[in-house]
């Protein structure tokens, strides 16, 4: 029979017995750099690990290339929200989508054109989900495609609602993981316009004659949780059907419903 100590020793000897080193780590650095605002060197992350920069430098390597961890200009190193994003894709989003589907079936019905929700997922963005139009056209965007996080309505809205802290982490985690660009000139300007608006509204860069109109789906905290899109298609052929602002509108309604269903938060609640 063994003893209360005996057992101790026990759980400690397993627990050692599947060590893994390497793993130990990049654990160590991930759960280092969440507590830190402004990044650390690698002198830095060394030193409060009680460690030399050399045990460290090809698993942070391994951490940017991977895109957990990003590289400042300034050689320091901070956490992207690829974890954030890892933690909350999985049963969050499938809640999501649920509550989300009849709304946006109504929402189709009611304007005669399709819409998608997305979602920010490791430097770019996710359709999660995507309800057709009713009639016989409209433009569908298959659930699991990627978007551009600078070029498109769900992409600007999901920069607009973040904290400029989280914005930040956003553009920093793409030139990471999809490779450095120039944002758009006047991307910050826009930014403040659709938070002012409350949507955006503008030209589709990738098909011609469409136009995006995109509202977000805000969370308990108030920033976006998803962004909800119509590629608007002008109807030649059914004068009964919604204009742009009437879709706009009912867009908007669409968003504040779903945004009360999953985190209780209406429009008024905006930052």
């Amino acid at each position: 029979m063994r003893t209360g100590s005996g057992e101790a020793m026990t759980d400690i000897d397993d627990r050692d017995r599947y060590r893994a080193p390497a793993l130990d780590k990049g654990l160590d650095i991930l759960e280092l750099l969440a507590g830190q605002e402004g990044g650390l060197s690698q002198v830095e992350i060394a030193k409060a690990l009680g460690r030399t920069p050399n045990e460290h430098y090809r698993m942070l390597e391994r951490l940017v290339r991977r895109g957990y961890v990003a590289r400042t200009a300034s050689d320091r190193y901070e956490l992207t929200l690829k974890l954030f994003g890892l933690a909350h894709f999985h049963r969050p989003i499938r809640r999501l989508v649920a509550q989300a589907t009849p709304l946006m079936k109504d929402l189709a019905a009611r304007t005669l054109q399709s819409n998608h929700l997305a979602v920010y997922d490791r430097a770019g963005v996710t359709v999660i989900a995507q309800m057709d139009a009713p009639g016989y056209w409209g433009l569908a965007i298959r659930v699991g495609a990627r978007v551009d996080l600078f070029n498109t309505g769900s992409g600007h809205v999901l920069l607009a609602f973040r904290s400029p802290e989280e914005r930040a982490l956003m553009i920093a985690e793409q030139d990471v993981v999809e490779g450095r660009r120039e944002e758009p000139g006047d991307l910050e300007d826009r930014l403040v316009q659709i938070r002012h608006r409350g949507y955006e509204v503008m030209p589709s860069q990738q098909s011609a004659g469409v136009y995006n109109l995109s509202a977000p789906v805000l969370g308990a905290d108030g920033y976006a949780l998803a962004a909800l899109t119509c590629p608007y298609i002008a109807p030649l052929n059914r004068p009964k059907a919604p204009d742009i602002p009437e879709t706009i509108a009912l867009l908007q309604e669409t968003a504040s419903s779903l945004s009360l269903r999953t985190a209780g938060v209406g429009d008024s609640e905006a930052p």
